[in-house]
């Protein structure tokens, strides 16, 4: 088992940077990608960025390319998600996972989730 537990939402106006942690906990001697996905009120879970278990490839949704990167730091087990210019629909709980394999944007090819963080971008 691992356990995933965010930090660093909260509320920010327009334009701004926040910086999204996931820290890794357990089995995480276990070759594992990681993801951040976000949910917006209503709306299904939305694929945000990949990172391989070795951080050499990375992968964005369009929405976010240009504006936000993924990293991660195996020695520590965490991972991060830089945001910046941010825009007021990236409002969303964001969630980082962890996956084995599968298709990366596929958020039920995910094993392991965080319990979430709020991100909000005020106008």
């Amino acid at each position: 088992q691992v356990q995933l537990v965010e930090s660093g939402g909260g509320l920010v106006q327009a334009g701004n940077s926040l910086r999204l942690s996931c820290a890794a906990s357990g089995r995480t001697d276990s070759v594992l990608h990681m993801g951040w996905f976000r949910q917006a009120p209503g709306k299904e879970h939305e694929f945000v960025a990949h990172i391989s278990w070795d951080g050499g490839k990375t992968y964005y949704a369009d929405s976010v390319k240009g504006r936000f990167t993924i990293s991660r730091d195996n020695a520590k087990n965490t991972m991060s998600l830089q945001m910046n210019s941010l825009k007021p629909d990236d409002t969303a709980v964001y969630y980082c996972a962890a996956q084995y394999s599968g298709p990366i944007t596929n958020p039920n090819t995910y094993d392991y989730w965080g319990q979430g963080t709020q991100v909000t971008v005020s106008s």
